[in-house]
């Protein structure tokens, strides 16, 4: 008989869940992770690694496709549509491998099955083990919100799951929304070759950025032939055989769009239900478990991590929560999760990457600012790699110097904003990022340009 009895009981095991588990164990907590599915949860599987794999292939596809301007020439390019989403599922089912590894190189116990609060310090593994533990958390992500209208039938109106594996590559495509998930998926089948339309409720795309973000993107990808519809709103969906009408208004005025495939993508919803919260203190906000800055739920020894707590819905948000509610279980004293400090990245083309509070929010919250802005055509390593598109625009306190905010569009910039992420963590000046000396040539030059353009002492624009 397996033993039932922890110290911490884990209910999700992806990039949230399993952080959690490892770094309760380091403390010397005996652990127990239960998950319905696949180790890695969404992140590993669905979500953040294979639509890596699929948008590095589309970016090599783009990239042979213009040799020319690098002194090359090839013929007959072409791709086996088939070996790219089979490479995408490979790289998810090696990195989900690797964490049942480190399960076990952990002593975390792993039970395989739903899970439900069954009681004070209690868990149902549906089927299974009745589990005790002290302390819980709740780690259980999110799933593609569904709208009355444009449910997901798997074949022609697809979610990220579907567009994820295609049995066969579409000639045009609808996406619905453009946040992250959106404009990675227009980003992706553009760039393999397929028509795409990208439709946006919102005044302008990629809407959680700031504005002038939003606006360079949106040009970029009008420039590659994608189509961008915003303050639209798509009302009706008409299935052929083997294609959709979508009808779409905007602003009053009736568009119709024919495409291959639609792809849903309006954003996530908590996986909160079935859990047995509702004889807890647990409270819930529109799907989402409502917690404090340590995770804690206002029930005793449930937390409650990731995706499942609300926005923003990121791994590396979840990963931190994990580490935060683990280390308050032990008895340490780790910091509180600052939103503000957590990046978000984007990973169409070109790349989208930022930290902090956008101009205008900063300005709403009643700060003076300095705006640094530094274009990737004055950088040179950028133009040497035929990357001259993009944009650096940091955001200043003007009193204090304070970094309040970092926002990036071009090539690597996902890579990048660690160091804007570090600097807003230490809470460092502006005069502190002045006298830090970046490495020539490197593309990560324009990031400080930026912040000596807000004071007016950008050398190389």
């Amino acid at each position: 008989m397996a033993d039932t009895t922890f110290d911490l009981i884990v209910i999700g095991g992806g990039p949230g869940g399993y952080v959690a588990a490892i770094r309760a164990s380091q403390l010397g907590l005996k652990t127990a992770l239960v998950e319905a599915a696949h180790l890695g949860g969404i992140c590993l599987n669905w979500g953040c690694i294979p639509t890596k794999a699929l948008l590095r292939a589309s970016e090599i596809n783009h990239l042979l496709h213009n040799l020319g301007d690098f002194g090359f020439a090839a013929d007959n390019v072409r791709f086996d549509f088939k070996k790219v989403i089979e490479r995408s599922r490979g790289v998810a089912s090696q990195l989900s491998s690797g964490v049942k590894h480190l399960m076990k190189k952990n002593k975390v116990t792993v039970f395989d099955g739903r899970a439900k609060l069954a009681g004070a310090g209690k868990v149902q593994v549906e089927g299974k083990e009745l589990l005790t533990g002290k302390n819980i958390i709740i780690a259980t992500g999110a799933r593609a919100r569904v709208l009355p209208g444009l449910e997901p039938d798997g074949k022609l109106v697809w979610t990220y799951r579907e567009a994820m594996t295609p049995t066969a590559m579409p000639k045009s495509l609808l996406v619905v929304g453009s946040g992250a998930i959106g404009m990675e998926f227009a980003s992706f089948y553009r760039n393999m070759g397929a028509e795409v339309t990208v439709v946006e409720v919102m005044d302008r795309i990629l809407p959680v950025e700031d504005e002038e973000i939003s606006a360079f993107v949106r040009k970029s990808v009008e420039k590659q032939g994608m189509k961008v519809i915003t303050g639209g709103k798509v009302v009706k969906l008409t299935k052929h055989a083997d294609s959709v009408t979508a009808t779409i208004d905007i602003s009053g005025k009736v568009q119709e769009v024919t495409v291959d495939r639609v792809i849903s993508a309006v954003g996530i919803v908590g996986n909160s239900e079935n859990l047995g919260l509702e004889n807890t203190k647990v409270k819930l906000d529109r799907g989402h478990i409502v917690t404090d800055a340590y995770c804690f739920t206002g029930e005793p020894g449930i937390y409650a991590i990731g995706d499942v707590t609300g926005a923003p819905w990121l791994a590396h948000k979840a990963s931190h929560e994990g580490i935060i509610a683990v280390e308050k279980i032990a008895g340490q004293h780790p910091h509180p999760m600052d939103k503000n400090n957590i990046p978000g990245c984007t990973y169409c083309r070109p790349q989208v990457a930022s930290v902090g509070l956008t101009e205008a929010k900063a300005k709403a919250a009643g700060h003076t600012v300095k705006v640094g802005r530094f274009p990737f055509i004055g950088n040179g390593k950028a133009i040497a790699m035929g990357e001259a598109e993009g944009l650096i625009k940091t955001v200043f306190d003007a009193k204090t110097g304070q970094l309040l905010g970092a926002h990036m569009v071009g090539a690597e910039v996902t890579e990048m904003i660690q160091g804007y992420g570090i600097a807003k963590t230490l809470e460092t000046t502006e005069a502190e990022l002045m006298h830090t000396i970046f490495a020539h040539p490197t593309i990560s030059e324009a990031m400080h340009e930026s912040v000596l353009d807000a004071y007016g002492r950008a050398v190389h624009i």
